[in-house]
């Protein structure tokens, strides 16, 4: 197979485990709940697993980037939009669960929750920060901001997924694992990003102090 063919067909595979990972709990989610394989309290099961799907895919977006720094694949990125906005609907559905089955459309009771529960005061920033991204997320909005401003403008997803790290370990109530796992994955992307920064100004401020030429 050509290199060329090979490469093809790795992007379509990519593609589609992207999918896979964005579009495959909706099913399984259905299955569960006409089985019954949601437990004895289903609208708690059905929170706690749409949080799970968002954090998850937003962290797999925030690879996205370094992986791309690492491998020289640009096409990644394409990857890193479908990721975002997958993170960005299934916490919209995680947010619907509560007020929708939870709370029942109670919104004096949403309110009043988010001013006295601080899990989900913070669960609501992430929600907040990751609105303005999953708008500005089109090639569109990226002319129209410029390609400084709008990069500047989608760090904040880092910024959301501490939040909503910081809300899943303040809402668990005994094990705590999956929540530091996240915080790790947060402080070796954000490390990682760090590394990159350095070098590129360190290399700067060599470029610069070559003397030109004449």
């Amino acid at each position: 197979m050509a290199p060329s063919v090979q490469k093809t067909a790795g992007r379509r595979i990519a593609r589609v485990l992207v999918w896979a990972a964005v579009l495959g709990p909706l099913p399984w989610l259905v299955w569960l709940a006409v089985s019954g394989g949601l437990g004895a309290n289903p609208i708690e099961s059905l929170q706690h697993r749409t949080g799970h799907y968002a954090i998850r895919l937003l962290a797999a977006s925030l690879v996205i980037t370094p992986l791309k720094q690492l491998t020289g694949w640009g096409w990644l990125i394409i990857n890193r939009r479908t990721l975002g906005l997958g993170a960005f609907t299934w916490a919209m559905v995680h947010l619907s669960v509560y007020v929708g089955l939870d709370l029942a459309l109670d919104f004096s009771q949403f309110f009043e929750d988010v001013i006295k529960r601080r899990y989900i005061a913070v669960g609501m920033l992430a929600i907040a920060l990751l609105t303005p991204l999953a708008v500005t997320s089109t090639k569109g909005w990226i002319k129209r901001l410029g390609g400084a401003k709008w990069n500047k403008l989608h760090r904040l997803v880092y910024v959301a997924m501490i939040a909503a790290t910081v809300h899943y370990l303040w809402a668990v109530k005994r094990d705590i694992t999956l929540p530091v796992l996240y915080f790790v994955v947060v402080a070796v992307l954000l490390g990682f990003r760090l590394v990159m920064w350095r070098r590129r100004v360190t290399t700067a401020r060599l470029s610069a102090s070559v003397p030109q030429s004449t």
